[in-house]
């Protein structure tokens, strides 16, 4: 005989759109702000049920991280499975977690408890930015470039450099020969998910890129926004700054085929090109829209090395999760 069912009760909730000022612009987190008394099994089974590409679960933090200033744990959710830290969900967790009144222990900084320790979340008005974590970096292979760049349609030529990226999640990240290539790629999503890790892509956009890049903001505007004249940025990006660098993430392996905007992506392609001079030390990334997204990512590294990942949230839904 089975036992019993506990009996349902809601707990609060929230979905928030991440790396956006614009509702349903940007990177959608399921968030629910009680999640004691869930097992494992209940939290996977609700974050596939949401499919979005992140669940997250807020509990009381363990007593030896409270004593280190953490205000709260959190445990994220792909459809596929746990990670042990994730960038976008982190920040529309923290975004949540305070507009349900969360008071952190210290005014410089909320504290996150996760899967790779202590995270740190400063408030810039608005605009909340995570502490990225520790980066380890290595040389790609040849073995393991090879079936990317055929999944991906890239020649040899427009791949100017490549890293596998760890700080919580696994990317092999290629930065390629410019934006267009970027916004080009098809990949073939099967394969990519066959090969069995995150695939990242990045290119700078140089002055000379600009009015391309104009040009093709126009483009996706007409395709899922307002029109806008020709030469024109789409209206939600008008008073804000040129992105330096454009980005998508591709992470088959972990239910994701292309994730609209990725905060642990951008922080250690941050972390490789800034380290590396291929990018200055304050930018702000574009992402999301081969998916008609318009995500924006702010990067920076401050004068004691650390590299800050900040953007804009809003809560597009509130209430109550049952289960």
């Amino acid at each position: 005989m089975n036992p019993p069912s506990p009996t349902p009760r809601g707990r609060p909730f929230r979905q928030v759109d991440v790396f956006t000022k614009t509702p349903y612009f940007g990177n959608p987190v399921a968030v629910v702000l009680d999640g004691e008394g869930l097992d494992a099994q209940a939290m996977q089974r609700f974050a596939r049920w949401t499919n979005l590409s992140e669940t997250t679960f807020v509990l009381p933090p363990s007593a030896a991280a409270r004593a280190a200033g953490a205000d709260y744990r959190v445990r994220i959710y792909t459809p596929g499975g746990e990670l042990p830290f994730a960038g976008h969900p982190t920040l529309g967790t923290c975004h949540a977690w305070l507009e349900a009144g969360g008071q952190p222990q210290s005014a410089a900084a909320v504290v996150q408890e996760c899967g790779v320790g202590l995270v740190r979340i400063r408030r810039q008005g608005r605009l909340l930015a995570f502490a990225a974590p520790p980066l380890q970096r290595r040389d790609a292979t040849a073995d393991e470039i090879e079936p990317v760049r055929a999944a991906l349609g890239l020649a040899p030529v427009q791949i100017l450099a490549s890293q596998m990226l760890d700080n919580g999640p696994v990317w092999l990240a290629l930065l390629l020969d410019g934006p267009e290539t970027v916004h080009a790629l098809q990949p073939d999503h099967t394969a990519l998910a066959k090969i069995g890790f995150n695939v990242g892509v990045a290119g700078v956009n140089r002055p000379d890129d600009a009015i391309a890049l104009i040009a093709r903001s126009s483009r996706e505007a007409r395709a899922f926004a307002a029109p806008a004249s020709a030469g024109q940025r789409p209206a939600i990006h008008r008073t804000e700054p040129e992105p330096e660098l454009i980005v998508r993430a591709f992470a088959a392996p972990i239910g994701v085929p292309e994730d609209p905007v990725t905060g642990s992506l951008n922080a250690s392609l941050a972390q490789w090109l800034i380290d590396t001079g291929r990018m200055p030390a304050a930018y702000v990334a574009e992402q999301g829209a081969a998916l008609g997204r318009a995500g924006r990512v702010h990067l920076e590294r401050d004068a004691s090395g650390q590299v800050w990942v900040g953007g804009h949230s809003v809560t597009c839904i509130a209430g109550e999760q049952w289960g």
